[in-house]
């Protein structure tokens, strides 16, 4: 019998490459995408391309906000699986749209275990929350693991805490089969560009061949644990293939600064980044989380799950396909300077 699976945020990042795991595994898979004037589904544009003929995507307007429609959404499609990645993911601008990232992240979240809860009546459900590394803040311990106590640093981490806890309290109260999976920074090249690892390798590219002069930065000492997103994906459906749900940290268990992912970057392409980047105070945050490191023991044990891609893979693989936008925005122009 074909499995179906609903993921929220479906557009993004985690979303896309989770929708084409889901799909190569034969699942039917659902998304919510929230309406828009202008199209959004770019990162899974390949997928609708390769389902004309075998239907087996399928988009929903809809807004994790809006509790009502998410639950006749549910009870419509009763999947078998949920996985809720929808949210407002940039930590800067959660200090900018507090009240947004709450409600999206926070009771959205609720409004997602709510209808699982109620589908839960007619069938057997499973749902994965996207927690975050974020959650730690002003770390109390490291490495991080799944009993480090939270402390979090902004709005889209206290936001996260709230979803994590109550994904925690539908499990102990209704039997409701749901996992956290506390992702620490995953990153590739369908990353936004309002990221910084995906501003640093648009920006080096773009400097590489003469479109731009400059990159401006705010924090570069602060260390992360940075994985490959289409990585973790995998960590995510591992989660609900179980037999008892459970949370887990999702990690590479090694920490760099933003500094030696320059390094990685700009040495990839022959250039010395000390002569191209500038600090800018506004990127700073107003509370910034300085040091964050997942121990993903448990689900190496439990799950099975090692990542494969260390951090100059994964500078490689967002640089290349950088690399090709530039050339491609380099080539445009040229055209366009011709006629």
């Amino acid at each position: 019998m074909t499995k179906s699976a609903l993921i929220t945020g479906i557009t993004g990042q985690d979303g896309s490459y989770l929708a084409e795991l889901l799909l190569d595994k034969g699942y039917m898979v659902h998304g919510l995408v929230r309406r828009s004037s202008s199209f959004s589904t770019g990162r899974i544009e390949h997928l609708y391309r390769d389902v004309h003929e075998n239907p087996s995507l399928l988009l929903h307007y809809g807004d994790l906000t809006d509790g009502q429609a998410l639950t006749n959404l549910v009870q419509e499609i009763k999947p078998d699986e949920i996985y809720n990645l929808g949210a407002q993911s940039h930590v800067r601008v959660s200090f900018d749209q507090p009240v947004y990232t709450l409600m999206s992240d926070g009771v959205g979240a609720l409004n997602v275990l709510e209808a699982a809860r109620l589908l839960k009546k007619q069938k057997d459900v499973r749902v994965y929350q996207a927690s975050s590394s974020e959650m730690y803040g002003m770390v109390l311990e490291t490495p991080q693991t799944e009993k480090t106590p939270f402390n979090p640093q902004s709005p889209y981490a206290c936001a996260k805490v709230y979803a994590f806890y109550q994904t925690i309290n539908y499990r102990r109260s209704y039997d409701l089969f749901a996992c956290n999976g506390i992702l620490f920074n995953h990153e590739s090249p369908r990353r936004g560009e309002t990221f910084v690892t995906r501003k640093i390798t648009r920006a080096a590219t773009r400097i590489k061949l003469g479109l731009q002069k400059k990159l401006y930065l705010g924090n570069i000492d602060a260390k992360r644990d940075w994985g490959y997103a289409k990585d973790y994906v995998e960590a995510m459906w591992l989660m609900l293939q179980q037999d008892k749900p459970d949370d887990f940290v999702i990690a590479t268990g090694k920490t760099a600064t933003i500094r030696e992912f320059l390094d990685l970057v700009f040495g990839h392409l022959d250039l010395d980044w000390n002569q191209y980047v500038e600090i800018d105070p506004r990127y700073f945050r107003p509370a910034e989380v300085d040091l964050l490191l997942g121990d993903a023991s448990k689900a190496k044990e439990k799950l099975e799950w090692v990542p494969p891609t260390d951090l100059a893979g994964l500078a490689k693989i967002m640089t290349d396909s950088d690399l090709f936008l530039a050339k491609r925005e380099l080539q445009d122009r040229s055209i366009s300077t011709a006629t």
